[in-house]
Formats: C-alpha cells, structure tokens, sequence
C-alpha cells in the first residue's frame, strides 16, 4: 500500500480547486482533467463573444502544476484515488471539487439509442471546449437556438448575437431569470436582449429536436412550431458532479452533504464548490466556492475557522454599443405578504431599484442600471441588522438606495 502523502489531495481545477490550491501553496496535489490551463468559468460567455481570448480569463497559476488526468474512483480502504492514466495517489486528507455538470434535458430526439454523445449541432455550455467548439460552430447569420432562459442562457445568448448569429432564445418559464429578477427588471433584460436582435419565447417548453444525417437542423416546440436551427445551445442548468462521491460510498443528496469543516461523511474527505451541499444547500456560483476555498485552506493549516454559508449576490452585465446594462440582485427580491417594498425608478438615467423589507431587515432587492449603490445595500442584507440602528451598516433605507458608495 503506498504511503500516504500528508499534503492534500484535490480533485477538480475549477475556481474552487484552484483557490483551495493557491491558498495551500506547494502542500497539495491538484488533479484537473481538463487540458487547459485553470480558468475562471464566470467568464466564458465573454469568451464566446469574442471580447477575452481564453488565455485572459486563466487563473492565477497554483505552485505546482495539475495532474492533468480524471480520476476515476477512491479507494477509501486504501486512501488512494486511481486515475484514467494508471496513476495511484494516495491521500490523508482528499478534497472533492469536482464542480458540476450541465443538465441535459430530456428532450425527444436528442439521443439515438445508445448513444452518449450529443448529436453535431447541439452543444452544452459548462467547459472551455464546450465554449471554443461553439466559437467554431458560429460565423455571421449562424441560426441558434437557445434552449433555457436563466443566467446561463441569456449570456450565452447575448455572447451569440453579438458575434452576429441569428438567435432564438426560449424560457419555459413566464419571464427571463425567474430565479433572481423580478417581472420588472426581467422585462429590461428582455428588451435588452431583444435590442440585439434575439428572438424571444418565454412559457415556452421545447419537446424534441429533429436530426438530418446526423445533424440537429431543427427544434420542435410544444405547440408543434419548428424552429429552424444550425447550433442549438443547452443551458438548462447545472447539476453537482458527484459521481466519484457516490460510488465512494459518501452521503450524497442533491450534493456531497459536508459539515462547517467541509467534512463529508468519511472524516478523511472534504468538499467545496459545486458539488457540495453545506445546510441543505447546493450554491453551484463563484462566491461561496471561494468562501468554502478559503475556510478549508485555514482550517488545514492549523487556524479555527469554519463555513457557516454565504448569502449571494448575483451580478451581470449586458454590453452594448448605446451602453451596458448592468443588474444585480440577491436575497428575496419578490416580497411576501406584509412585506414593504420601496422602488425608484428614474427613467431619464435608465436606473430601477428595488428593495424589499421585513419588519426592520433588509431582505432582498433588485437594481438595473447605475449600481453604485450596491455595495451599501451588499452589506446591509449581509449584515442582517436593523435599518433603524444607527451605523454604516444599519443606514437609513434612502441612504442605502442612494448611496454613491459602490462596491
């Protein structure tokens, strides 16, 4: 049995990886199946677009270069994890961060029986090659089909106009980015997308593609409305990637379930990032990735800390030639019964904000435009203390929404 090393052991080269490495210095082992060097996925879709080359979004280089090679199972009895190359690697202390995976939906044609591949035409949207395939795939007047209408599909929307396809975007649900807008601001990002020339359908469920020798040429709609189609993009979310935990015999659930020590069910083995869930909890974004990074990396180097979650803010920008449109929103933007709700709007500077109160906590909002005031508002719902107490924290609502502050 091969001895195992004390530095630890990581899988995964994703943000969280990659943090956990720079911040542990030449005491770990990474291990990264990808061939690219590690780069920030947040900004793929810029990538896509053509405004960064890839090599722009690398991450800072970590001590020691990755193992660039899958692993394919632990071997808990042995503490060693085997790769795809016959290497063996033996760990005291292993960390998954293995990220997740795109949600394939199960859409009627999609798979020829048997088949694992997606057919040529669709792609998923999740890696660098993902990303570098569709840049091949899309030249001026390209027709896309966009199937999915949150974060990931907007950006990949918007990436795939602006280098001149013709692109369809479809939501099944009522309006854009259900999950972190409100009909309002939904609306502007709407017009904003529409402004670049793409095609539209919210309430709108896909049934099926149709493949001509080999080829995905069209995307059926559940009413029976085809649309016609050369690169068809699935961006219907992201799933945690937790099959090495699995068949490791570890506690998964939606994720691999770890404690506020990141530990996992097996007191050797940890886990951050995607494919972790901390308090029935799954983020799958960049802040709690590398707020988990950061905790683990002090906790085995000897300091007291722990992870007791992250409250997230989701922010995007949205070039164009007349100007960007810029959004952010975070905690509960649509208000519950006896909440209060304050909203300025002003439609000269093109700006919209919006908050949500409960008794005297700040517990959501939304802003477009000029967001200067985020940072203020940031920290007030972090925070979590009263609007009413008198410090920089607790400042007047007015003063939250006008602050001029910034991040």
């Amino acid at each position: 049995m091969p001895a195992p090393t004390p530095r630890p052991v990581i899988i995964g080269t994703g943000l969280a990886g990659t943090r956990l490495a720079q911040r542990l210095g030449e005491d770990a082992v990474l291990i990264g199946e990808e061939p690219h060097a590690p780069y920030n996925r947040v900004l793929l879709a810029e990538v896509l677009a053509g405004t960064y080359a890839p090599d722009v979004i690398a991450l800072p280089r970590t001590p020691a270069s990755p193992l660039r090679t899958r692993a394919v199972r632990i071997d808990r009895e042995r503490r060693v994890v085997q790769c795809e190359n016959g290497t063996e690697v033996p760990y005291e202390t292993l960390v998954l961060a293995t990220g997740s995976n795109p949600v394939l939906p199960p859409l009627r044609g999609l798979f020829a029986p048997g088949a694992t591949e997606l057919p040529l035409g669709v792609h998923a949207f999740r890696t660098m090659d993902d990303c570098l395939a569709l840049s091949r795939a899309v030249t001026e007047g390209t027709r896309a089909v966009v199937i999915g209408g949150g974060l990931l599909g907007v950006s990949a929307a918007r990436a795939l106009a602006r280098r001149g396809a013709q692109v369809v975007l479809t939501q099944q649900a009522e309006r854009l980015m259900e999950r972190q807008l409100d009909p309002r601001s939904s609306t502007l990002v709407h017009r904003h997308l529409a402004e670049l020339g793409v095609e539209i359908h919210t309430e709108c469920r896909v049934r099926g593609v149709r493949v001509e020798d080999g080829h995905v040429r069209r995307v059926e709609l559940h009413d029976g409305f085809m649309l016609d189609t050369d690169v068809t993009v699935l961006a219907c979310g992201v799933r945690p990637r937790t099959g090495l935990a699995q068949a490791a015999g570890l506690d998964v659930r939606k994720g691999i379930v770890v404690d506020d020590e990141l530990r996992t069910s097996d007191p050797h083995i940890r886990a951050v990032g995607d494919c972790a869930q901390h308090a029935g909890t799954v983020y799958g974004l960049a802040t709690p990735a590398l707020e988990q990074a950061d905790a683990l990396a002090a906790l085995l180097t000897g300091a007291e800390a722990a992870y007791t979650g992250t409250r997230t803010l989701t922010r995007l920008t949205l070039p164009h030639e007349a100007g960007p449109l810029d959004l952010a929103a975070f905690g509960e933007p649509d208000p519950l019964p006896g909440d209060d709700v304050v909203q300025l709007t002003d439609a000269t500077r093109g700006t919209y904000r919006k908050v949500v109160v409960r008794g005297d906590r700040l517990v959501g909002g939304v802003l477009v435009g000029e967001l200067a005031s985020v940072g203020a508002l940031a920290l007030a719902w972090e925070a979590n203390e009263s609007l009413a107490a008198d410090d920089a924290v607790g400042a007047p609502l007015l003063h939250l929404l006008t602050h001029d502050g910034g991040l």
